[in-house]
């Protein structure tokens, strides 16, 4: 009997430890869209939301709200229960990938070696909830942006694969925790910075953000995939668009940026130090750096803010651009970028195998001349 106490108490813990990290989530997301309108309307030179609460900070609450109080439609001729378990499926795909990325102190609700192999297989089902969608509203417009979105993201999910498995054969691990902690000295935005914006852009694709958001071009199909879909089941597609692009986002930082590890070891001491304007304010330099919460939540930002900025800059691409861009310029740099890795970890390999044999060879004739002075 205490050992069914004990077992249930701790499933209780782990049930609430990962309610509240999907309730972060979901904020999270209602944060990313406020910052997004913040910052598109300063771009624009426009005001933006400042009406609900505190210079409009509660303004996705008011959103969200309005969003579920609002009337649900069904089409006449859709699929009812298709058309309904498609949002749905697609929130909880979003949500259980969270279960296995690690967060600051290395902790996994759901821990095996094989976290990216599993990542990459989970999200790649995250299409099915676009065809379902667009198939179950019996539209033309909706079935054509679910058909855009779904190879459009299989399009660029082969070279996001490719670019990952450079970090693969460096690291030699699957685990997003190694992966981080290999770069404590360095990070891979520097000895792989073609595959960063390889991935960077490749990230932005698949996310279907603007200027390749051809699944919910307004001109063309009057918002894609979920033209049909209203209330509560357009604010879980909503909810599942945004939590794949913070996915992406924290995923960039994991795999390029040092995860939640400081730059100190490298940055600081390379760059701040060799300036005598720096000495008087090091130690708060370094308390900052050395906070790992703030270095990771500074880090986020940064890449959201860029999607964001690309978003304003940007107009949006035709599809046979979009097509071209990945299979007649992205998949063949990630197959060469992939070879040259290769080759250099072939060459680095075969140098320090000659190095340590010439050095075990050095210390044999040195222990066997000790020997031979000693007799």
């Amino acid at each position: 009997m205490p050992l069914v106490i004990s077992l249930l108490f701790n499933f209780l813990i782990l049930l609430f430890e990962i309610l509240i990290i999907l309730l972060l989530i979901l904020l999270g997301v209602g944060f990313m869209t406020l910052v997004e309108r913040k910052v598109l309307a300063a771009m624009q030179k426009r005001i933006g939301p400042n009406k609900v609460g505190f210079i409009g900070l509660l303004q996705f609450l008011a959103d969200a709200l309005k969003l579920i109080f609002k009337e649900f439609i069904k089409p006449k001729n859709a699929n009812k229960i298709i058309f309904i378990l498609s949002p749905i499926l697609g929130l909880i795909i979003s949500l259980i990938i969270w279960l296995i990325i690690p967060f600051l102190n290395f902790t996994n609700f759901i821990y095996f070696n094989l976290t990216l192999l599993f990542l990459f297989g989970l999200s790649s089902l995250h299409v099915y909830a676009f065809i379902m969608a667009g198939w179950s509203s019996n539209s033309r417009y909706a079935f054509l942006g679910a058909l855009r979105s779904a190879s459009q993201m299989i399009s660029y999910e082969i070279s996001l694969g490719l670019i990952i498995i450079n970090i693969l054969l460096i690291t030699n691990s699957f685990n997003l925790s190694n992966i981080i902690l290999f770069q404590k000295n360095v990070w891979f935005l520097f000895p792989l910075l073609p595959a960063f914006f390889l991935f960077f852009i490749s990230a932005i694709a698949e996310s279907n953000r603007t200027p390749f958001d051809l699944p919910e071009s307004e001109s063309e199909l009057v918002s894609g995939y979920n033209v049909e879909y209203s209330s509560a089941s357009f604010a879980l597609f909503f909810i599942s668009e945004y939590a794949n692009t913070l996915l992406l986002s924290v995923l960039i930082i994991y795999l390029f940026l040092g995860g939640f590890l400081n730059p100190s070891n490298f940055f600081f001491n390379i760059f701040l130090l060799n300036f005598g304007f720096f000495w008087p304010i090091n130690n708060l330099i370094l308390l900052i750096l050395n906070n790992c919460y703030f270095i990771f939540l500074l880090k986020l930002i940064l890449i959201f803010f860029i999607f964001v900025w690309i978003r304003a800059t940007y107009p949006r691409y035709r599809y046979s651009q979009l097509m071209r861009l990945t299979w007649k310029v992205f998949l063949p740099l990630s197959i060469f970028l992939l070879v040259l890795t290769l080759i250099n970890l072939f060459f680095w390999d075969f140098y320090f195998n000659n190095l340590i044999e010439k050095n075990d060879t050095f210390n044999n004739n040195n222990n066997n001349t000790t020997n031979f002075n000693t007799l």
